[in-house]
């Protein structure tokens, strides 16, 4: 009876519309869960919102070395870039026989090409007109000390144009996306290079600059590491001589690193590789390129502080752009070495022919192992011949051995690149293997600092600039000579020093 009169009670009419009790009550059932669904909704979507934003600004997701990053900030500015014309020379193998040698116009000109406005800083330098030093530049992130090696540097942002994305302490942050355009999905075709750490592409921005994408493998945690060493090593640091580090992407286990894309190859490929069929470096072009390196290792040695102890210098790791300049490149193997820390112990590693003999012996790791990698180096520059080739005669496997038994036996003029169709002064040839020798000795105490090859490096150039000058006018000779006198004194007592030092080292 009582769910008749329960039935009969909701059956009644209503004075809403008529509606039946039971009618009303499920609308307003049905209203108050529409308005539940409708509140939830609302607070969901704030909360992705507020997250969204809270992610730009998150410092969890970026390697805590980022903190002392320098920020490299993005305007829209319009600019015109000026470039003096620069000539090397570099020999042509296909060149006429009755023209000793070929200028090649390696200078940028102006343009408001948007492709141009967006190069990278390899080619762009722009010095700032306030500064009264010349010489090297640099810039480090705060936290850095500076020294006397570390000048100002301003150059055209490969950034500008692009979205604003998140700056989270240094850099840019490029998507998966970004770079997936900008390599055409990571196409093969796009390759430069690949091992152990990863595959770097050549990728295009949406702005045109062109890039370096360096995509890590993660092996274990170890993309995760390289992208950490990268960082620490050369996210916060700029100078002219240095490959410049643009900005990263870390998405889900992606690790990637993007660079400023250098399209000159690299110096193994100008002395031993592909790059041969553009012609023979000069040994004016090779002095350039060494010293290039000779200032960016002394950079990082002595003007920044934690110092950057590279690890792996080689003739594959210089990269060359148009101008022929440096560009030290790779810093994966790095490690940083405080003020008071005399070196760091860590497992030998590096490339077969370079490596400092103290460091692969005990492990013991400084400045002067890559001092050491460094005059091999300069001894490939010089000879053209790789640090070690199986091809050769038994005693002359060993570059660097084969180097001092020519120069204890006054064979200096046998060691020179054949491949050289005009060969260097003979004391530009003595200074440039007694400097190598130098950085080669097996007593790491007695390597120089890189400031002081740079200062030897610098030196000698006055007697080869003489030389040139001297061949194509006697009439200023005097002049050169009066100008020059101070220098060739000082090149003079470097390498009266360096004879006895090399002397000693090898009868010793």
């Amino acid at each position: 009876m009582s769910s008749d009169s329960l039935n009969a009670e909701l059956s009644k009419k209503t004075s809403f519309l008529g509606l039946k009790l039971w009618v009303l009550i499920g609308i307003c059932v049905g209203a108050f869960i529409v308005l539940i669904l409708c509140i939830l909704s609302v607070w969901v979507t704030f909360r992705r919102k507020s997250r969204r934003t809270l992610d730009k600004f998150s410092l969890s997701q970026i390697p805590n070395v980022s903190k002392d990053i320098k920020v490299d900030k993005v305007g829209a500015q319009n600019f015109h870039d000026h470039h003096d014309s620069l000539f090397l020379t570099v020999h042509d193998k296909s060149c006429d026989k009755s023209s000793e040698k070929m200028s090649v116009h390696l200078g940028m000109s102006k343009s408001s090409d948007p492709d141009n406005a967006s190069q990278c800083s390899s080619i762009y330098h722009h010095e700032r007109g306030c500064s009264s030093q010349s010489g090297e530049e640099g810039s480090s992130g705060p936290g850095r000390k500076q020294s006397s090696l570390s000048y100002g540097l301003v150059s055209a942002s490969p950034l500008i144009g692009l979205p604003e994305v998140s700056h989270l302490g240094w850099g840019h942050w490029f998507t998966l996306r970004d770079l997936e355009f900008a390599t055409n999905r990571f196409s093969a075709e796009n390759i430069l290079g690949e091992g152990g750490y990863g595959v770097v592409y050549r990728g295009r921005l949406i702005n045109g600059t062109e890039v370096a994408v360096k995509k890590l493998l993660n092996n274990l945690g170890q993309a995760e590491k390289e992208f950490r060493v990268e960082v620490e090593a050369i996210g916060h640091v700029r100078h002219k001589n240095l490959v410049r580090l643009l900005g990263y992407c870390i998405e889900g286990v992606h690790r990637m690193l993007v660079y400023e894309y250098v399209n000159n190859g690299n110096l193994e490929q100008w002395l031993h590789g592909a790059m041969r069929q553009h012609g023979t470096l000069t040994w004016e072009a090779r002095m350039k390129v060494i010293l290039g390196t000779a200032k960016a290792l002394a950079y990082l040695h002595e003007a920044i502080e934690p110092k950057v102890i590279h690890r792996d210098i080689k003739s594959s790791n210089i990269l060359i752009d148009d101008e022929f300049n440096a560009k030290v490149s790779d810093f994966g193997l790095a490690k940083l070495l405080d003020s008071g820390e005399s070196h760091i112990t860590t497992r030998v590693m590096g490339t077969f022919g370079y490596v400092a003999p103290e460091y692969a012996n005990t492990g013991l790791l400084n400045e002067k192992s890559d001092i050491y990698s460094f005059g091999v180096l300069l001894l490939e520059v010089v000879t053209g011949r790789d640090p070690v080739d199986y091809g050769r005669p038994t005693n002359e496997v060993n570059l660097v051995e084969w180097l001092k038994v020519m120069v204890g036996t006054r064979r200096t003029e046998e060691v020179v690149d054949p491949n050289l169709e005009v060969k260097p002064a003979t004391r530009a040839l003595k200074c440039a293997l007694l400097v190598a020798l130098r950085c080669v000795d097996p007593d790491s105490d007695k390597r120089p600092k890189m400031s002081q090859v740079v200062r030897m490096l610098e030196a000698d150039d006055f007697p080869s600039r003489e030389d040139r000058r001297n061949r194509k006018s006697r009439t200023t000779s005097m002049e050169i000579e009066t100008m020059e006198s101070t220098g060739l004194a000082d090149v003079e007592t470097k390498v009266g020093e360096s004879e006895r030092h090399i002397s000693e080292t090898i009868h010793g």
